[in-house]
C-alpha cells in the first residue's frame, strides 16, 4: 500500500483553493439556495439601542429635552417569543444626563413587559417600570423592524413612559428610541 503526497509549489495553489473555498461559503451559490427558515419557537433575541426622550408633561406643564439639558437612554433587553405573536421581554434603561457641564448617570430604569406581535414587522411592548429614581409607572412601546439583515434587523420606536411616585407628579413622557435586534 503506497500512501501519496501532494505539494503545492510555493503554497500558492493551496491558497487559491482556501480562498476559493472561503469565497463560496460566504457567498453562496447563485443556483439553489434555499430560503431561509422559518423562525422556530420558543424563540429568543436581544436587542440594544438609544433612547431620546423628547417632551415630559406634567401639571406643571411641559419640559424638553436638549434645551437645558440633555437625557440619553441605552436600552439593553432580552425577548423571548413564546410564538409570532406573543412574547415576555425584559428590559434595563441605564440613563444619563448632562448638565451644566457634567454628567452622570441619573436613573435605571427595570422594565419587564409583554410583546405583542401587530404583524408586518410592528411590536407593541406593554412594560412595567421601576426606576431607581424611586418612580414606577408603565412603558407602552410600539416599534417596527426597518431593515431586516441575515444576522441582526435595525428598528425604530415610540415609547411613551407614565411616571408616579417619590413626591412627584404623575407624568407622561413621549420618546423616539432606534437600535439592532440581534
Amino acid at each position: 500500500m503506497t500512501i501519496q503526497t501532494f505539494s503545492f509549489r510555493s503554497g500558492r495553489l493551496a491558497s487559491r483553493i482556501v480562498s476559493l473555498f472561503i469565497l463560496v461559503l460566504l457567498t453562496g451559490s447563485a443556483h439553489g439556495q434555499t430560503p431561509a427558515p422559518a423562525p422556530v419557537f420558543p424563540r429568543v433575541s436581544g436587542y440594544q439601542g438609544i433612547l431620546h426622550p423628547i417632551v415630559t408633561l406634567d401639571k406643571n406643564g411641559s419640559e424638553t429635552n436638549f434645551r437645558h439639558y440633555y437625557v440619553v437612554g441605552f436600552p439593553i433587553g432580552l425577548n423571548l417569543w413564546k410564538t409570532k405573536q406573543l412574547g415576555f421581554s425584559v428590559e434595563l434603561v441605564p440613563v444619563v444626563r448632562a448638565q451644566n457641564g457634567t454628567s452622570r448617570v441619573s436613573n435605571v430604569v427595570f422594565h419587564p413587559g409583554v410583546l405583542v406581535g401587530l404583524g408586518h414587522d410592528f411590536t407593541f411592548a406593554g412594560r412595567l417600570a421601576f426606576e431607581t429614581s424611586g418612580r414606577y409607572g408603565i412603558t407602552p412601546v410600539f416599534s417596527k423592524i426597518v431593515k431586516k439583515g441575515p444576522t441582526n434587523s435595525y428598528f425604530v420606536a415610540v415609547p411613551l413612559p407614565i411616571r408616579l411616585g417619590n413626591g412627584h407628579a404623575a407624568s407622561f413622557t413621549a420618546g423616539f428610541q432606534f437600535g439592532i435586534v440581534f
